[in-house]
């Protein structure tokens, strides 16, 4: 028990070192490559399904950015879907801006999202093309801090969301895993030279995923993102980060929507990444603080010292959240509390979930690869 009391305090303090490099990385702002007169014509793809609370916000944030070169391509696999009559009556709204609608459904994957892409990229006109999710509010920098983030070794720029406006305790928890949690890993692991890619946007150059395959490589796996880092690792190439995450609305959300999305990504996770997804119920600083206080009394020490512990790791995340001015309401504390209570309970249910819901669509997730492989895919 003295060794897993002293493990569990090595990876309190590594939690905690974590929080403080996010926080680095998140202040330092490197001058962009192309330099500030450089603007290369953008296409901007953007998959929609279905109407959203914020819709009409985040879909009429691409209408107002502050670039001079760019075009929007909105892809929906179905005319029939509510979100048509919205793109269109933002397009018709802002005809200085290029627009585009496609409809249809390229079945190259398991992944809704991905094939609603395939023919948004196949049409774009320029050479540099970002994949937004419909949810993501585009400040009006968003294309210059972008390619601001590309170095001369990058396959890949990408943003993952920051939660933003939530609504009521769950709400709290879904900014709990986005914010101070996910974000904190993903920045630290770009710091320390192991970035990876989140689908919420995603900067390509199509010279250099069309030379591995074009983006019906990124079928390779359940998920497009996951699927995009290990095919930039294996080009030799990395992974980077903007300067800020974009923010994501988050809205009111109910306990079976936070844990069903969540879920989702732990499965994914585990199918995609299983080696490093064994580990990550170690992630959850309630695990740990358990941990230390079950082995603390071999030590010589009270297992109360866990409070302490876990109070601590508290305040990182509180003082990183402040910091960026991320969402910081009176369910902060709870909400931590309970998002590390449902770490290791979503880490055991993905072992035996076997299938997700992903855009309302039943989704087997170990299916992905081999169904690609018979489609012909490239891998």
């Amino acid at each position: 028990m003295a060794l897993v009391a002293l493990l569990s305090a090595i990876a309190i303090l590594l939690s905690i070192a974590m929080v403080a490099l996010a926080a680095w990385r998140l202040s330092r702002r490197a001058a962009p490559l192309l330099g500030p007169d450089v603007a290369p014509p953008v296409t901007i793809i953007r998959p929609v399904c279905g109407l959203e609370p914020f819709s009409v916000a985040t879909l009429s944030s691409g209408f107002r950015l502050d670039y001079p070169a760019y075009e929007l391509v909105f892809c929906v696999a179905t005319r029939a879907d509510p979100v048509v009559p919205l793109v269109e009556r933002l397009m018709g709204a802002h005809p200085d801006v290029p627009a585009r609608l496609l409809v249809g459904d390229d079945a190259v994957s398991e992944n809704p999202k991905l094939n609603n892409c395939i023919k948004g990229w196949d049409a774009a006109r320029h050479d540099w093309i970002v994949l937004a999710d419909s949810n993501v509010e585009m400040p009006r920098d968003y294309i210059r801090r972008l390619l601001a983030a590309w170095r001369p070794n990058t396959g890949l720029v990408c943003s993952m969301p920051v939660g933003t406006q939530p609504s009521g305790f769950w709400a709290a928890v879904e900014c709990a895993f986005l914010n101070t949690f996910q974000a904190r890993w993903q920045y630290a692991a770009e710091a320390l030279g192991e970035g990876y890619a989140q689908g919420k946007s995603m900067l390509w150059h199509r010279s250099m995923l069309d030379a591995h395959g074009g983006l019906r490589a990124l079928s390779s796996e359940a998920a497009e993102d996951a699927a995009a880092t290990k095919l930039v690792r294996r080009a030799g190439l990395r992974v980077h980060l903007v300067d800020r995450p974009f923010p994501q609305p988050i809205g009111a959300k109910t306990a079976a929507h936070v844990w069903k999305r969540q879920l989702r990504w732990s499965r994914l996770r585990l199918v995609t990444f299983p080696a490093l997804y064994l580990g990550e119920f170690l992630t959850s600083p309630v695990v740990l603080a358990c941990g230390l206080a079950a082995g603390a009394p071999a030590l010589g020490f009270s297992p109360w010292l866990a409070l302490p512990a876990l109070a601590l790791c508290y305040a990182a995340e509180i003082a990183l959240a402040r910091r960026m001015g991320w969402p910081l309401g009176r369910h902060a504390v709870a909400a931590f509390l309970v998002r590390d209570l449902m770490i290791p309970a979503l880490w055991l249910a993905s072992f035996v979930t076997r299938q997700v819901v992903w855009h309302g669509r039943p989704m087997d997730v170990r299916r992905g690869a081999a169904q690609l492989a018979a489609a012909g895919a490239e891998p």
